[in-house]
This record gives structure tokens, C-alpha cells and sequence, in this order.
């Protein structure tokens, strides 16, 4: 089964993505390529299959997690663009408290 440009247009919808006639056109085929990749797994014999993580067996090679003393507040608040003495200050992402409704 082919995915039409209405399912791409779908698909990129969901995803968040704009897409011109062009890109549904040039990612239509890739699209398909994928789903016919999952479906070809799908056919795979599981059974008896650990879940795993990783192909690889490897072990961990991380630090020990020691707790070390963390920075001052004026340490961490020194390169900031915008501070008071306490706080980072950011510009409101989502509009200012005064405007809603």
C-alpha cells in the first residue's frame, strides 16, 4: 500500500512540519521506503527474543555518581544575559501574565 500526498500531508500535520507540494512529492517515496522497511521486520519471528536496548554487549563506563559541591548562585548567575541578585530572567515565551483573558 502507497501512501498518498493527503497521508503525508497527514503525517506532517502531526509532526508540526509545513511542507510544500514539492517536499510531499520528494518525501512521499521515502516515506513509503520506511513503511515497507517496518513491514518487512514486522514479518521477523520474535519469539523467545530478549528485549534489549542495544545490539552490543557493553557495559556502562560511567563515573561513579559522587555528589560534588555545585556552583554559588552569583557563579551561576555571573555569564547570564539578564539576572537579578536570585533569578535568570527570560523574556515571556507565551505572552505576558496581564494578557490573558
Amino acid at each position: 500500500m502507497s501512501l498518498t500526498d493527503d497521508d503525508v500531508r497527514k503525517l506532517a500535520l502531526l509532526a508540526r512540519l509545513e511542507l510544500s507540494a514539492a517536499e510531499v512529492e520528494k518525501v512521499r517515496p521515502q516515506l513509503d521506503s520506511i513503511l515497507g522497511f517496518v513491514r518487512k521486520l514486522s514479518q521477523l519471528d520474535t519469539e523467545g527474543v530478549e528485549p534489549m536496548t542495544t545490539a552490543l554487549d557493553v557495559d556502562n563506563r560511567w563515573r561513579e555518581d559522587v555528589p560534588v559541591e555545585s556552583l554559588r548562585r552569583d557563579q551561576a548567575l555571573a555569564n547570564s544575559p539578564s539576572h537579578d541578585d536570585e533569578c535568570f530572567l527570560v523574556p515571556p515565551v507565551l505572552g505576558s501574565v496581564g494578557s490573558r483573558k
